[in-house]
């Protein structure tokens, strides 16, 4: 099964968490005016005015982002019919690229690096090359910037991260070095349904298992240095949750791994191309997309046997309605949102001047100073506040893809978390911590786009309050998405299903939620049987 060309780049080139329900305000995705300019890929597909989709098909997917493709594409496959219905003008959800920053500069709107794109199990099936998709994988994942010229790099070999990271050499090899070998295994285990995974696979479970559900703060304690301390901080970070909470050290563990196992890869072109590809490899198929397209009530869905639903649960609720008992209602209803994040987008002179020189080989950096500092900020969002040193989440793509500005320009795409819902623009305090660690960074801003959560949610519905990770992911919420069930992409009413970032395994571009939401529809259409 191919996974798309891998160009290596040369190396020259916790506090509780407060997750808020759904606000008052909540509209589904109806399709307001898109707030950027349009993609630069021009992907393929119908629009509501000249593609009507009364016909009856065997299911209806709402929603084209990489889980609403990756369910039609599993319908499709099984030879069953499927339309996608997007209410945007184009697909793709938050993969998504558009010149943001003036004609010649792509950036990305929503995801930009994939670190589980070349790890998912769905994706492991997409011809990428043979539809022109080229994954860039720089020689390091990740770096992580330290006070006084210092850097942790996790490089894409484990034996190189080890050796620079000194005294927890033999600790961070003890560590990943057994994830790094049975990494197939592992993803195969995380990126799928907890308890049925669980009781398929007892012995994972049982070795994986703790692990993973320990808190960052206390899987950290195993190293010495500040440098190794950080790295795993900075992975663990994109819980989204304080890092003294449970389940933040498999964030750590699955993103650590994939780091050494498969490098942390993007597209060359944006992130659209993934979008664009899994739409061409739909219509091979016989399915369709048909944009423009919003979905408020089920009076706007063709006769289909089944729906799956690409939406947060707020959202099925609301199209849903009476269909639901009054208690899956409110249930769904009250689903809780996590932290927002306010975005900037870049455009620069020259490269960032980091001031040290290897940081310059990462796809990703990691802003945010020590473990210690880290894990104040995420504490502050997650009481409500807006840190003035926040972590932030940085990418580098045109170091890496010259496709991404015009000559002698590069793009930056960078963000930090916010209180869900926020208003405020802290693009100046996410510069600050690049110019922290880059002296002289702003002096080669020559442009800058700002998105608040609002920006964001406007952008694509399903960002609730700017939550990018579909919902919060405090304590058991990490795992049991969207609520303590037994299946969580069945609904109470058994045609309809939920394949999205809230539900397992989460957030991230890798279609598993839609994967396999779309096989519980297919069993449902095979009369229960189950597949």
């Amino acid at each position: 099964m191919a996974i798309g060309r891998l160009t290596i780049v040369p190396v020259g080139c916790l506090a509780m968490v407060r997750p808020v329900a759904a606000p008052a305000r909540y509209l589904v995705a109806m399709g307001s005016a898109d707030p950027v300019p349009p993609s630069v890929t021009g992907v393929r597909a119908g629009t509501g005015a000249d593609s009507p989709v009364g016909e009856d098909v065997d299911v209806v997917v709402v929603g084209s982002g990489p889980n609403g493709l990756a369910a039609a594409i599993t319908v499709a496959r099984a030879g069953r019919s499927v339309v996608v219905l997007e209410a945007a003008p184009e697909p793709g959800g938050a993969t998504r690229s558009a010149p943001l920053l003036g004609p010649g500069h792509v950036s990305d709107l929503g995801s930009a690096i994939h670190p589980l794109a070349l790890a998912s199990p769905f994706f492991r099936t997409i011809p990428w090359e043979a539809h022109g998709l080229d994954w860039i994988v720089p020689p390091a994942a990740v770096a992580h910037p330290l006070n006084g010229g210092r850097a942790a790099i996790a490089w894409n070999d484990l034996n190189r991260t080890a050796a620079d990271l000194g005294p927890d050499a033999k600790t961070w090899r003890s560590m990943f070095g057994p994830l790094v070998e049975r990494f197939e295994t592992l993803t195969d285990f995380a990126l799928g349904p907890p308890l049925r995974n669980a009781v398929a696979d007892p012995l994972t479970a049982l070795r994986v298992g703790p692990a993973l559900a320990a808190p960052a703060t206390l899987a950290a304690r195993r190293f010495d240095g500040d440098e190794a301390r950080a790295l795993f901080a900075g992975h663990a970070a994109h819980a989204v949750v304080p890092l003294n909470r449970p389940f933040t050290a498999g964030f750590g563990a699955l993103l650590g791994s994939a780091a050494h196992a498969v490098g942390w890869p993007f597209p060359r072109g944006g992130a659209a191309e993934i979008a664009r590809v899994l739409v061409e490899v739909l219509e091979g198929l016989g399915g369709r997309v048909v944009t423009d397209r919003p979905v408020g009530s089920l009076d706007d869905l063709p006769p289909a046997g089944a729906v799956v639903f690409a939406l947060t649960p707020p959202q099925v609720a609301v199209i849903v309605g009476d269909e639901f008992p009054a208690r899956a209602r409110r249930r769904y209803r009250r689903f809780r949102f996590g932290p927002g994040a306010c975005k900037v987008d870049l455009a620069l002179s020259e490269p960032i001047p980091w001031a040290n020189a290897e940081v310059a080989k990462a796809g990703t950096v990691h802003l945010g100073g020590t473990l210690e500092e880290v894990a104040v900020a995420e504490k502050e969002v997650a009481a409500g506040g807006h840190p003035q040193r926040p972590f932030v989440l940085l990418a580098q793509p045109s170091g890496f893809d010259p496709t991404r500005a015009p000559e002698g320009r590069h793009v930056v795409w960078a963000y930090c978390h916010v209180p869900n819902g926020s208003t405020m623009d802290v693009s100046a305090s996410i510069e600050a911590q690049i110019e922290r660690f880059a002296p002289g960074f702003g002096d080669t801003v020559v442009a800058r786009h700002v998105s608040r959560p609002a920006d964001l949610e406007r952008w694509n519905a399903n960002l609730v309050g700017g939550d990018i990770g579909g919902g919060s992911y405090a304590s058991f919420r990490a795992v049991f998405r969207p609520g303590y069930h037994p299946d969580p992409y069945r609904t109470p009413v058994g045609r309809f299903f939920v394949g999205s970032a809230s539900t397992s395994p989460g957030g991230g571009v890798h279609g598993m939620g839609g994967h396999l939401a779309a096989e519980r529809a297919l069993a449902f259409l095979d009369g229960g049987r189950s597949r």
